[in-house]
């Protein structure tokens, strides 16, 4: 086959890198857009940020006094002190005589300066919130108390060492004898009483290996209980744990040869216990969700607008760029300027499109807020894509992670996208409304007597939604309510 040059004419459609950093940025949410521009205002000097992200923090010198942060009020312009000297004057000659005893006494408690202070003064030095106390720290406190012998200590310290977040005890304790060395010559029954002494530290239930234990030890503690109730508690949960919790009540009766008042009674003190005692010791904190939309009633109407506070504001050193403009050089600074100003229009076009969507969604949501979720109108990407002339995979990106704050709490924007269920009238009913609807009839219903899958979807059917019971049974899942036998109660 003979070799021989040929060309061709093609089209394809090629990503510019202002079009990929839009798409990146639009797709982040407000967290993660926050770390982006520090990124960059790290790596670019032509970019400068106006707000500041820690003006309500407390800002500590270096010898460890507060630094305000409260403006301080304007003094009068050059004008405005020729008309008002002879007021002023006048308060401060007829003010005089009243401010010289009150200062005498407000000298008394004042701080001194921090010129003025001492290196043993306890003002001097700053005061850091501590951190909270750990589990381990808990209960390290105790034993420096409570043991004394050096041995035991180092068993008590290894047994707190094995505990999971939860102050479960993991790993059996002949397994925990397999990997000490041998030499040191540890016993099985010297580990059993070192997890004993666990057991009896504060909160009650810590160093259990099961649920059935861990629930054993707090009753045993609880104070002012009756004999008879607290020992039917103890058989429940050290024998018959699996009926309780799938709420068997009628073969529960049956084996305690109990009635439901008895019954009720252990339950009471059972549900009085934690079973996870260590989660309260947890370090985790929630996230701080800042909604990029608020939604107001006006003029009868909802709207949406942007949320200033979620907005980054950056802008670009008028000092570089003055400086560039002037001496029109082509260095590397004047790459990062063109870098600079992408990044400030993308993010305005990122804040764009989230309001354009919101308001999209605001117009054919009016309903969910001012009645509710039950109110919740059926909406597709479709939809909005089309009347905002965008693609749905942009309305997709928008809609995540991105929030909205309404009169029913701060929701994500795809959680006013739902699928449709047929009515018996020839309509539409969202999925959120029906989900809703659900949660309401279990709310209401009788405790004694849950309601069944089949039976909610029947009740349904009486308010003109058709909805299977399987669908009632996903829609249940998606709301974590159990089913009614574990809703039943005595």
């Amino acid at each position: 086959m003979k070799q021989k040059l040929q060309t061709s004419f093609s089209q394809h459609l090629a990503l510019t890198p202002q079009l990929q950093q839009s798409i990146r940025l639009l797709q982040l949410s407000s967290q993660e857009l926050n770390q982006e521009l520090e990124q960059a205002l790290q790596e670019n000097p032509l970019l400068e940020r106006v707000d500041d992200p820690l003006a309500t923090s407390t800002r500590l010198s270096g010898d460890g006094s507060v630094i305000s942060t409260t403006k301080q009020p304007e003094t009068a312009s050059h004008t405005d002190s020729g008309d008002f000297s002879g007021e002023r004057t006048g308060d401060v000659s007829s003010n005089e005589e009243h401010t010289s005893d009150s200062e005498r006494m407000d000298s008394l408690w004042n701080v001194p300066v921090p010129s003025e202070r001492q290196p043993d003064d306890e003002r001097s030095k700053p005061q850091i919130e501590a951190p909270p106390e750990s589990l381990r720290e808990h209960l390290i406190s105790q034993m420096r108390l409570s043991v004394i012998s050096q041995r035991q200590r180092a068993l008590v310290e290894l047994i707190i060492d094995a505990l999971d977040a939860n102050g479960f005890l993991q790993e059996s304790l002949p397994e925990m004898l397999e990997w000490l060395p041998q030499e040191l010559d540890i016993s099985l029954k010297e580990l059993e009483e070192a997890l004993s002494c666990v057991q009896d530290f504060e909160p009650a239930g810590v160093g259990a290996r099961t649920s059935a234990e861990c629930l054993a030890i707090q009753i045993r503690l609880l104070p002012r209980i009756p004999y008879v109730v607290r020992k039917r508690a103890m058989n429940i949960v050290e024998n018959h744990l699996e009926l309780f919790a799938r709420h068997d009540f009628v073969r529960l009766k049956k084996v305690l040869e109990c009635d439901d008042e008895d019954l009720k009674e252990a339950q009471e003190v059972i549900h009085r216990c934690n079973p996870h005692p260590g989660a309260i010791y947890a370090t985790d904190t929630a996230e701080t969700v800042i909604p990029e939309i608020i939604v107001s009633k006006k003029e009868n109407c909802w709207v949406a607008e942007l949320n200033p506070d979620a907005m980054p504001k950056i802008r670009v050193n008028q000092l570089y760029a003055n400086i560039l403009r002037e001496s029109g050089s082509k260095a590397a600074l004047s790459v990062q300027l063109r870098e600079a100003k992408w990044l400030i229009r993308n993010i305005n076009q990122r804040y764009e499109t989230i309001l354009k969507t919101s308001q999209a969604i605001v117009e054919r949501q009016q309903n969910f807020f001012s009645f509710g979720a039950t109110s919740m109108r059926p909406l597709v990407l479709r939809e909005i894509a089309d009347t905002l002339g965008l693609h749905e995979s942009t309305i997709s990106r928008v809609s995540n992670q991105k929030f909205m704050r309404t009169p029913h709490g701060i929701l994500e924007l795809k959680y006013f996208f739902g699928s449709s269920v047929a009515t018996e009238t020839g309509g539409e009913a969202s999925s959120t409304a029906i989900r809703e609807k659900i949660r309401q009839l279990i709310e209401t219903e009788d405790k004694k007597k849950p309601l069944s899958d089949n039976r909610i979807a029947q009740l349904l059917e009486r308010q003109g939604l058709v909805v299977a019971r399987r669908t009632v049974a996903k829609y249940r899942d998606i709301l974590k309510i159990p089913p009614a036998s574990l809703r039943k109660k005595l």
